[in-house]
């Protein structure tokens, strides 16, 4: 009895152990009958696939996207893609490929890209700071949090708009809209064994239409029997429609497609605005080629320098300082301001340039004659005048953009300032008493002997003032020094300076104890604006104009009336990529015939 007790009490949790198993096996039967039918009825899409999402769809996209594979939308498999290629088409407009750069974001550079400082942003405008060339920096003065393609890649989208062709390639879109169905459909085609003919079919239709587009853009450029291939082409797209399909898949090749355009879209703009930056950064092959021949030449012939020393030394004449390193340019200010001048003989030139350039430019002043107007060239690194700096580390020309960004106003405006080498004038020119600076991007239109009779009230520097740029869009770079906000900047291009009264304030010293206290990139820009406090005269707005290297809405009025013409900005006049309106101006002052100018083939 208790061993039959004993088996009956063992054998109870068996039962128990079969029957769950039972109701578990049973359990699998219904779901593998149950999930199949979930999927034929389309139950899944309820469940949005989280494999494959872009960023930039909406929450709206996505619930469209929803209701594309109901059982509610007639028309079958084919039907509901079509509405998923209708609901994908304002993700990737029709002109997207040739969409305004200002959509688009980051401003140059695979060559420099501007950052913004660490520091914290003030209550109107945020202000960043980059580097874009040597000599050459940038500001960014932004609002609102806003972007514009100018802000992100400079000047090139304003040069982009200008040159911007009309392309015949109404046939070449159609190909293209075309191409990108066909790759949408085409991986969910190939996984279909019955239709391994019509794949095949495909996919050479596919490859056909690349190969087209490998070697032309335009309609110009595509095959005689073009009609022929989209007219095969539309065939297989609605074979390829009328195919059952997974529509995730179609979806997900569309994303993949969009995401891909997308990228090639910014690819080829980064492209665009690198090789813009680099053509006008890089000296022209033809002026260097210039600036080759006239070194061989000086050293071939070792011409004698004439003896003027009187008219370098004497304060009574009229003296012109020009630092740069650019032949032509230097050429065009002086040759312009000799033919404007009344008395060419009582005008002296000195041009400061580097070691690199001296040579070249004592030739080119040698062989060619400005009226009676004399030319000095001096190397600026053998004066050994800015103690402490290396000429590595300076250049001759500081230029400053400065871009605003909010929703009350978008532009960009160049400012040229002073570089180190200008404080050194003082010394470089001891006997002197007041002396007119030029940049090496200006033409003078009118006699400007005027400047040395004007009454500068004991100032030690004349310049235009330069409102578009005030004082408190810059103050992140203008420490905590006292200045009202409200007061206009200045340029360079043109000023007349009285060397007595900068010796006598001790400029120079003022500027470097300013450049110790803030060694950032914009070290010049703040010195240089705060050293002139109170030292400054203001000279008549008719005396220049400026913005002729960046802004193409300058009118013919405007120009005529302006006694110096000030090309600042990174189109100058003597890049292919310079104003065309504008450049006339230039190059009338250049003698295009002349010998080394031929040899070179230099025709800015």
């Amino acid at each position: 009895m208790k061993g039959g007790a004993m088996t009956s009490y063992h054998t109870m949790p068996v039962k128990k152990r079969w029957s769950w198993l039972v109701i578990a096996v049973l359990g699998l039967v219904l779901l593998s009958m149950l999930v199949p039918l979930a999927f034929l009825l389309g139950l899944h899409n309820g469940f949005y696939s989280g494999g494959y999402v872009t960023e930039k769809r909406s929450s709206v996209s996505s619930r469209q996207n929803v209701t594309l594979d109901s059982p509610l939308i007639k028309g079958g498999p084919s039907t509901r893609v079509h509405e998923l290629l209708k609901n994908l088409g304002p993700t990737l407009p029709k002109d997207f490929g040739r969409k305004s750069v200002k959509e688009a974001e980051n401003r140059t550079t695979g060559f420099t890209v501007p950052t913004q400082v660490s520091k914290p942003p003030p209550k109107g405008d945020n202000v960043g700071v980059g580097s874009s060339a040597e000599g050459t920096k940038t500001i960014q003065v932004i609002g609102d949090n806003e972007k514009t393609c100018e802000l992100k890649y400079g000047s090139y989208c304003l040069w982009r708009q200008q040159h911007k062709e009309k392309m015949k390639d109404l046939i070449v879109r159609k190909m293209k809209d075309q191409l990108y169905v066909a790759r949408a459909y085409y991986p969910s085609i190939a996984k279909l064994p019955k239709l391994d003919q019509f794949s095949q079919e495909m996919k050479q239709n596919i490859q056909q239409f690349e190969h087209i587009f490998s070697e032309g853009t335009e309609d110009t450029d595509l095959p005689p029997q073009v009609e022929k291939l989209i007219q095969k082409m539309e065939t297989t797209i609605i074979k390829a429609k009328a195919a059952v399909v997974d529509c995730n898949n179609v979806d997900k090749k569309l994303r993949q497609l969009v995401d891909l355009t997308e990228d090639e879209a910014n690819f080829h703009m980064k492209q665009s605005a690198f090789l813009y930056q680099l053509a006008v950064q890089t000296t022209p092959k033809s002026h260097h080629c210039l600036s080759m021949r006239l070194t061989v030449e000086y050293f071939k012939t070792s011409p004698l320098d004439a003896d003027v020393s009187e008219s370098l030394l004497n304060p009574d004449l009229h003296h012109y300082v020009i630092l740069s390193n650019n032949v032509l340019a230097s050429s065009v200010v002086i040759n312009s301001t000799v033919m404007h001048a009344k008395v060419s003989r009582k005008q002296v030139f000195h041009v400061l340039t580097d070691k690199q350039s001296f040579f070249s430019m004592k030739m080119w002043f040698f062989t060619n004659a400005y009226k009676d107007a004399t030319v000095e060239v001096l190397n600026i690194e053998d004066l050994d005048l800015l103690k402490g700096q290396t000429p590595s580390h300076l250049s001759m020309r500081q230029e400053l953009r400065v871009s605003f960004l909010s929703t009350s106003e978008s532009r960009t405006e160049y400012m040229s300032v002073f570089s180190h080498w200008h404080y050194a004038l003082p010394k470089i020119f001891p006997n002197l008493k007041k002396i007119v600076v030029l940049d090496d991007d200006v033409v003078v239109q009118r006699d400007l002997s005027a400047l040395w009779n004007l009454d500068m009230n004991e100032k030690v520097i004349g310049a235009v003032r330069f409102c578009a740029v005030k004082f408190g869009a810059i103050k992140n770079y203008l420490g905590k020094e006292n200045y009202d906000s409200s007061s206009c900047t200045w340029m360079s291009g043109l000023n007349i300076i009285d060397l007595d009264r900068w010796r006598e304030h001790d400029v120079t010293k003022m500027f470097q104890s300013l450049v110790q206290k803030r060694l950032t990139e914009t070290t010049t820009l703040g010195a240089t604006v705060l050293t002139f406090r109170g030292l400054l005269m203001d000279l008549d707005d008719t005396w220049v104009l400026s913005g002729l290297g960046h802004n193409y809405g300058i009118t013919n009025e405007a120009i005529n009336k302006a006694a110096v013409l000030h090309f600042n900005g990174n189109m100058k006049p003597w890049l292919e990529l310079g104003i065309s309106n504008y450049k006339v101006h230039w190059r009338k002052y250049l003698d295009l015939e002349n010998r080394y100018m031929t040899d070179c083939n230099v025709n800015p």
